[in-house]
């Protein structure tokens, strides 16, 4: 008897990450890290997906962030971390999307830094879309400033974020909808039309609210969405230290990726 099967269920969200599956590639610190997110229409982030790639919804609503954060020692496997190139700022601009077996992960539009080395090993191993940019990050007090304008593969696209971080939040305060924002252990991407999963690993976020936000962006407009409406949803964190598995094709438990 033939048997049908339908979808995989979605996976939960736990504020908790499970065990790291594969091998472990990559280690490092996200620092200084801040969340804008804008509810948008689940269509106009779906159109910029790939087949095998659904966009995650909370309430109806898709989620697009704009995350600047300071990536610091970085690690390709247990080598130390390299001077110079091992610590750097990102600002990254995702959306929250589910893969054909159901999990959870990051969709990444760009991920813009200020290292152009970094920029070629991303592309090339991770299949991610780097981008190189000037970037700066300020700080008086509890007062952060990220600033970006992109170099390349495209001038022009430019954020300005600055922030106030300010109270921390209980863990037993934090809602569903921020975890179904930040708690997320995985990432996609694509290569040859063929879908990768990360597993990401790290503890438990630990989350302040912010105050006097202040954003003057284009890149959420560079990656082919609508302008944001409104004030973002904002929080930010001190940070936590990262693990990142090997990638490994959708649908195939035991193949890396080639």
């Amino acid at each position: 008897m033939m048997s049908i099967s339908g979808p995989a269920p979605t996976e939960a969200v736990t504020p908790d990450p499970p065990p790291l599956a594969g091998r472990r590639v990559l280690r490092q610190r996200w620092t200084d890290l801040a969340y804008f997110h804008w509810p948008y229409e689940p269509a106009d982030v779906q159109r910029l997906l790939p087949e095998g790639v659904s966009v995650d919804t909370f309430d109806g609503a898709a989620w697009v962030g704009v995350i600047p954060f300071v990536m610091c020692d970085v690690r390709v496997g247990p080598t130390p971390p390299v001077p110079w190139l091992g610590t750097f700022i990102e600002i990254n601009v995702r959306t929250y999307v589910v893969d054909r077996r159901g999990r959870r992960a990051v969709w990444f539009f760009s991920l813009d830094v200020p290292r152009s080395a970094i920029v070629a090993v991303a592309r090339t191993a991770f299949a991610l879309p780097y981008c190189w940019a000037h970037a700066t990050h300020r700080v008086d007090g509890r007062r952060h400033r990220y600033t970006m304008q992109r170099r390349w593969p495209d001038r022009g696209p430019s954020a300005d974020l600055a922030f106030t971080v300010a109270d921390h939040i209980e863990p037993s305060e934090v809602g569903e909808l921020d975890h179904f924002l930040s708690a997320r252990w995985g990432l996609l991407t694509t290569r040859r039309g063929r879908v990768l999963h990360g597993a990401v690993h790290h503890e438990r976020w630990p989350l302040h609210y912010v105050s006097d936000v202040s954003i003057d962006q284009d890149i959420v407009e560079a990656a082919g969405l609508p302008t944001p409406d409104g004030a973002p949803r904002a929080l930010c964190s001190p940070g936590v230290g990262v693990e990142v598995s090997w990638l490994r094709r959708v649908g195939d438990g035991t193949g890396a990726a080639r």
